[in-house]
């Protein structure tokens, strides 16, 4: 009996998933995508039902050689490549090019490259889903007629040998119709004016000018708010109400690929194109010593917050013995997708929660470590309980005015505690700065008066990450 030849697109995938199988299989790398459309032709029959005709991309030609021949020594062929449409389209280029009525195809899924992910999607494998093939063929074919239409365009009005496509042309106008929103914008001047008081004892903090006469204060130009402040010079601050109440913060759901990326350029200034190259070698696998290359995280195109079942447990058992019972919740947090959602794969996670940033750090890069770590505080965080913060909000009167100040203290960190990947059951420090307990004994405190000025900001510019 021959070897099972198994397709995947990258040698990183190809070297992960041949430890796991053994040495029935022979694991093969497509490159990517072994067909497309011609380069200096539409290679859409727009007459015949947008009828496209594909062909070999030339520098794939000697790894075909190379996969018919393993295919020709196989008995059956695995397509393990990517578990979306690009993938499906490249299996089913690859099943067109090794055809044989004597070898039998099967399509195996996997939304994460690990041993029990791999054994169990070999075990139940499946056949190229057709509608996924049309779907991938269908945007390509849309690619090419925008293309082909826009590009000499460009080439005219802007630079000769650039292109646009179909996301290109589309987020191309968002920019644009966003720019003229920007420019077109009236700023509006405002004001604010707080007050620095200071009870019987320190520390002394600011209240805001909230109301004259019952109705909400709006202070257009310094010339009112210069009077406003001359108004309080001669007023009398009493406390009126003091109110503290239980306020929670929830934990956010773990990564889909749009929040994956505008995290990563707030916060590790990473680009888009750079988080994603950085996620795929995750995902694909890294060597880690005596264990090998090993699939860091899960499938990282998607748009689903779904976790797998033993997912949640797993990182549930984590948070436990990490963390405590004070921090799990009665039950696992599930999450909703937006409206829309495909939902074909899991939110993006770690693997094995145990594989925390700290034990793999000495294995990866210093990008590719940050990344990681990013996800996996955000998935240990999002099954997490909410931070607790008692906010106290003082009213103050002043003559026809009304000030009022807010503040908070942390009570439990809850899900903050889950940003660390070094688990601690110490309180994380405050986050907005507490109000003074010996200022509920005062009912009188002196001022400095502060006006300041602002204006309306426009909408912001779009941003490759928020682009979306």
């Amino acid at each position: 009996m021959g070897k099972s030849l198994v397709i995947v697109e990258s040698p990183a995938k190809a070297k992960t998933i041949n430890k796991y199988l053994g040495s029935d299989y022979t694991v093969k790398a497509s490159m990517g995508h072994v067909k497309d459309l011609p380069k200096k032709e539409l290679g859409v029959d727009v007459k015949n039902g947008f009828k496209p005709t594909y062909k070999i991309i030339p520098s794939k030609a000697r790894t075909i050689q190379e996969l018919k021949a393993a295919a020709a020594k196989a008995d059956a062929i695995y397509l393990a490549t990517d578990p979306d449409r690009e993938g499906e389209a490249i299996g089913a280029h690859l099943r067109d090019l090794l055809h044989s009525k004597k070898k039998k195809f099967y399509r195996v899924l996997f939304n994460e490259i690990t041993r029990e992910a791999v054994r169990e999607a070999f075990e139940h494998p499946g056949e190229i889903d057709a509608h996924l093939v049309d779907a991938q063929q269908a945007r390509r074919i849309l690619d090419r007629l925008v293309g082909y239409q826009v590009s000499p365009l460009l080439w005219e009005k802007v630079k000769r040998g650039i292109s646009a496509g179909r996301v290109q042309t589309v987020a191309l106008r968002l920019i644009v119709e966003r720019e003229r929103e920007i420019q077109a914008f009236e700023k509006r001047e405002y004001w604010t004016i707080l007050a620095n008081l200071e009870g019987r004892h320190p520390p002394a903090f600011d209240a805001r000018v909230a109301k004259l006469q019952g109705k909400d204060l709006e202070i257009p130009d310094q010339t009112t708010a210069d009077q406003h402040v001359a108004a309080l010079k001669s007023a009398e601050f009493l406390v009126r109400s003091v109110e503290t109440r239980e306020k929670s913060k929830y934990p956010v759901p773990p990564f889909i690929t749009s929040k994956l990326q505008q995290e990563s350029v707030r916060k590790l200034h990473f680009t888009a194109k750079k988080t994603m190259m950085l996620a795929q070698r995750l995902y694909e696998g890294v060597e880690l010593g005596e264990e090998g290359s090993v699939g860091l995280i899960t499938y990282m195109r998607t748009d689903s917050t779904r976790v797998a079942e033993s997912a949640l447990s797993a990182v549930r058992g984590y948070i436990q013995k990490s963390f405590g019972d004070a921090y799990l919740p009665p039950e696992p947090i599930r999450y909703k997708s937006k409206k829309g959602a495909q939902d074909a794969h899991e939110a993006i996670r770690p693997s094995s929660v145990e594989r925390t940033p700290e034990s793999v750090r000495p294995f990866l890069g210093s990008d590719e470590f940050k990344l990681y770590k990013l996800i996996w505080q955000r998935f240990v965080a999002s099954q997490m309980k909410p931070a607790l913060f008692d906010q106290t909000t003082i009213e103050i009167g002043a003559g026809d005015y009304l000030l009022r100040a807010t503040g908070s203290v942390e009570k439990f960190n809850g899900f903050r505690a889950g940003r660390s990947s070094k688990p601690s059951r110490r309180r994380a420090s405050a986050g907005p700065r507490p109000m003074p307990q010996s200022f509920r004994l005062s009912r009188t405190a002196t001022t400095s008066r502060n006006s300041r000025d602002a204006s309306t900001p426009p909408n912001s510019a779009w941003s490759r990450a928020t682009c979306w």
